[in-house]
């Protein structure tokens, strides 16, 4: 079960100047999605949806970056992907689903979100995004820390020698600029 190797041309553009995180992320990580799919399917047959694994890890993939520098993201995104597949396959061995014995009592419905319902959200998702980078450095900084990681507020005036008033100052401002830039593009959207 090895990992496929990286190409030396995207080892040599990690290494170059550093890109925006969308661009490092659409040049050094997304187009690896297709051979992990791949690869995953032929090393872990008993993980059901692939695509989860491969959606969880880039979004993981993403995080790390946002904390400090991926040499290799291929192999980080593999490596994160594996070790994704390997606890489904634990959870799975755990708490395997077993028959129901009346076959009346499960429902017919579909409770899961539709098609639109989950393009609308990876559409959203990638708004956030864009709303994230959009922020002031220091800014996006805190609010990674905060809101994405969940780090206290606390723990990040240390962290970044900053006083837990202006983190608080960067949490607030951050959330109304991203509301802001959310708000314009989505009314931008409904205008003919």
């Amino acid at each position: 079960m090895s990992v496929p190797s990286s190409e030396p041309d995207h080892a040599a553009a990690a290494a170059s100047a550093p890109a925006s995180p969308t661009r490092w992320f659409e040049e050094q990580v997304h187009p690896h999605g297709d051979q992990l799919r791949a690869w995953l399917r032929g090393a872990f047959p008993a993980v059901r949806d692939v695509d989860d694994v491969v959606q969880e890890s880039y979004l993981r993939v993403w995080k790390a970056r946002a904390a400090r520098p991926i040499a290799s993201a291929k192999s980080f995104l593999f490596s994160v992907a594996r070790h994704l597949a390997i606890d489904l396959v634990r959870r799975d061995r755990v708490s395997p689903v077993s028959a129901v014995p009346d076959l009346d009592v499960l429902s017919v419905l579909d409770d899961g979100p539709g098609v639109a319902e989950t393009a609308c959200t990876r559409e959203e998702i990638a708004l956030l995004a864009q709303a994230f980078l959009a922020l002031p450095p220091r800014c996006r900084e805190v609010m990674l820390l905060r809101q994405i990681q969940g780090i206290p507020q606390k723990e990040i005036a240390r962290r970044l020698g900053l006083s837990e008033l202006t983190v608080q100052t960067h949490v607030v401002t951050g959330l109304r600029k991203i509301e802001d830039f959310m708000r314009r593009r989505l009314e931008g959207v409904r205008t003919p």
